[in-house]
């Protein structure tokens, strides 16, 4: 890694993607962030000490994402790291009773929007013989549940394209990882639920991760020697051990 990089955040308008822009910002890298909201991206393009650009795209369009990408200017044009973090569910219906339409927005973005971004960026890595993608997965890539037939298959889908891109760019010098959070607390479960307090509710008496323990650890694997690859890392709060094993200690909010 260069000593002041060029990282691309997807979904960086909150939760992780927002806490990886803040951090790798501190650090002193360039920060390319993107996602949906213009109004949060300029908000945390003024809050970061480093230089920023905004991208205002949705991962699911592909052309956008390649033009955009293609048009950034010469001091952010060479990404060294790709933070792949965009990423939805929608409710915790059975699959029965999810309707089509949902089921084709979690797969566009978790997967297909994954993919559109990797497309953009990831030819030059390899040209270049550098660059690091990491990919925030999730426990659902391992684990499934009531409710999140499709979402635990996206995660799985993400997991299987990370093990095989390490594969196909293997010596060319890039760097493949995958980052796997448990529970972390941030709007995901709010946007999905529709509901607040019962978004809250999942944290009941335990402490989750933050958005900043995944930046932190995704920053750690970045900063590693140029010749060690960590290729996946699964992080739990201390008081979970796979989905729905929580223990309820009376803990956090």
């Amino acid at each position: 890694m260069t000593t002041s990089p060029t990282v691309f955040v997807t979904g960086a308008t909150s939760g992780i993607g927002r806490a990886c822009a803040e951090l790798f910002s501190e650090a002193g890298a360039r920060v390319i962030a993107t996602g949906r909201r213009a109004e949060r991206l300029e908000e945390l393009a003024a809050s970061l000490p480093g230089p920023c650009r905004t991208l205002q795209l949705d991962v699911r369009d592909a052309d956008d994402v390649a033009a955009q990408v293609a048009g950034l200017d010469d001091e952010f044009a060479e990404i060294d790291v790709l933070v792949n973090n965009a990423g939805m569910a929608i409710g915790r219906d059975g699959l029965h009773e999810m309707s089509p339409g949902d089921s084709a927005a979690v797969i566009e973005t978790n997967v297909i929007g994954a993919l559109n971004v990797i497309h953009a960026i990831l030819p030059a890595m390899v040209a270049r013989g550098r660059g690091h993608v990491v990919s925030i997965g999730s426990n659902a890539a391992r684990d499934v549940y009531a409710g999140g037939a499709v979402y635990c298959a996206s995660k799985a889908a993400l997991d299987r394209i990370t093990k095989g891109m390490r594969i196909d760019v293997l010596g060319t010098g890039v760097r493949v990882s995958t980052v796997d959070p448990g529970m972390v607390r941030t709007e995901f479960n709010e946007h999905r639920m529709g509901d607040p307090e019962a978004a809250a509710e999942v944290y009941r008496g335990m402490t989750p991760l933050t958005p900043r323990d995944i930046a932190e650890i995704v920053a750690w694997v970045v900063g590693r020697p140029d010749h060690v690859q960590v290729a996946e890392v699964l992080v739990y709060a201390t008081d979970q051990a796979g989905h729905g094993q929580v223990a309820r200690r009376g803990g956090g909010s």
